[in-house]
């Protein structure tokens, strides 16, 4: 596995990207929206080119010209929320990506946008990346489809992209609803932290990346402070 030792994933709106290499996936990082600096990921099979994007969040001319001539097989949206799929109509119609989402999700980002969700996924299905393949992981609380989405090379040390589910120094918001808190709190530390190792690096949508091995330790501080 290649991993660039300058990547750090601390990005800026207007900003350049940030990018590393992990077996045969290229991985990019683009802040979009000085209000909300929202993440989006571009991910290239270095095996094929073939390209999938995580949240078309905002600034789809800053999008389209990080997708290039390569063409775009696939956006996924993690959840249902505004701010990550403000961009996805223009992404598609410049591409004609396929659309994915979490099944619980994939009415209401219709509804937002008026994009069609082509493909609906829930646990443990698979997207491909060229070679690479992401395995999804459905985690309920921020949103009732919200996904994850697991890359592991082999390596020992996995690459997990949260959406707005999973953040440095805590879990997404649930706007105070003990509920869904507990569902959030609940999926986060049986479905990512029971499953995955220390190593795993993550990617989440707004922010810098941690790993689960820093944020680890401080889960049942979350879950007694209930945010």
């Amino acid at each position: 596995m290649t991993q660039q030792a300058d990547y750090t994933g601390e990005v800026s709106p207007g900003g350049a990207p940030d990018r590393r290499t992990a077996g045969a996936l290229e991985i990019t990082k683009l802040a979009v929206d000085p209000e909300m600096h929202n993440n989006c990921y571009l991910l290239r099979c270095t095996d094929t080119g073939d390209q999938v994007l995580i949240d078309a969040a905002d600034e789809a001319h800053r999008l389209l010209e990080l997708i290039g001539d390569g063409g775009l097989t696939a956006v996924v949206t993690t959840h249902q929320h505004w701010d990550h799929h403000r961009a996805l109509a223009e992404v598609v119609a410049g591409t004609g990506a396929t659309v994915i989402a979490g099944t619980p999700d994939a009415d209401a980002i219709t509804e937002q946008t008026g994009v069609t969700v082509d493909q609906r996924v829930g646990a443990d299905d698979r997207i491909q990346v060229g070679t690479c393949s992401l395995v999804v992981i459905p985690v309920a609380g921020h949103t009732p489809g919200s996904i994850c989405l697991l890359y592991d090379d082999g390596s020992g040390r996995p690459h997990l992209w949260t959406g707005d589910c999973l953040f440095p120094g805590g879990v997404g918001n649930t706007q105070g609803d003990a509920e869904r808190f507990t569902q959030l709190i609940g999926d986060v530390s049986t479905r990512i932290f029971d499953a995955l190792p220390d190593e795993t690096w993550f990617y989440p949508g707004h922010g810098n990346d941690s790993t689960l091995g820093v944020e680890r330790p401080h889960v049942e501080e979350w879950r007694e402070r209930g945010w």
